[in-house]
């Protein structure tokens, strides 16, 4: 029941509510957020290190960040479960699609089910949190979509839309965002002139 995969009003349906999310003064709201996650990164993964693989370090940035704002998931043990379990669907994703016991394409579905279960939980104890007032329409993504009703009142997408639309915005910001970073720190590392302007806050000629 994802966007990938409806078509008519039901695709319109699920666009618009992700637009919601996309919102220009909603985006403002997670720029903070953000700002504290890559400090937090910087502080954990780099200070005081000669040396980093970057790739790697950009992908769990990558998916700190999104599980932030997806599903409000700061650092612990569920997020760790979640990161680990996303490495495998994205695995399986490359792989050849054969669906036996050992293979990559395997351990991915076997995955993408244990995720899609670990963000019902969070949806459920989201749910919790806004009819407790603990969260509003703008902490998170899952926040978001529970938050929006139609013109009777109902809501506007089912748990399992919600899950499954929730998984391709995990997918879709992933890869696109970590190897963007990625080159930008090494088109950094090979340029001392833009990465000294840079750090003066200035722009290169």
């Amino acid at each position: 029941k994802s966007i990938l995969e409806l078509m008519g009003a039901d695709h319109k349906r699920i666009r618009g509510a992700l637009a919601e999310f996309l919102k220009p003064d909603m985006l403002k709201l997670y720029v903070g957020k953000i700002d504290g996650e890559v400090r937090r990164h910087l502080d954990e993964c780099w200070a005081g290190r000669r040396t980093v693989t970057v790739m790697p370090l950009m992908k769990r940035l990558t998916f700190d960040i999104i599980s932030l704002l997806l599903f409000g998931l700061q650092r612990s043990p569920l997020q760790d479960e979640l990161a680990g379990d996303f490495a495998q669907v994205m695995d399986g994703i490359w792989a050849v699609p054969v669906n036996l016991p050992f293979t990559a394409f395997s351990r991915s579905l076997r995955a993408s089910a244990r995720a899609r279960r670990l963000i019902a939980g969070i949806l459920r104890e989201t749910r919790a949190k806004l009819e407790r007032g603990e969260a509003s329409r703008s902490s998170d993504l899952i926040a978001c979509l529970l938050s929006l009703t139609d013109d009777s009142g109902a809501r506007l997408l089912s748990e399992d839309e919600i899950v499954d639309n929730s998984m391709v915005a995990l997918v879709a910001g992933h890869d696109t965002s970590s190897i963007l970073m990625t080159f930008m720190v090494r088109q950094l590392a090979n340029d001392p002139d833009t990465l000294a302007a840079m750090v003066q806050g200035e722009k290169p000629n």
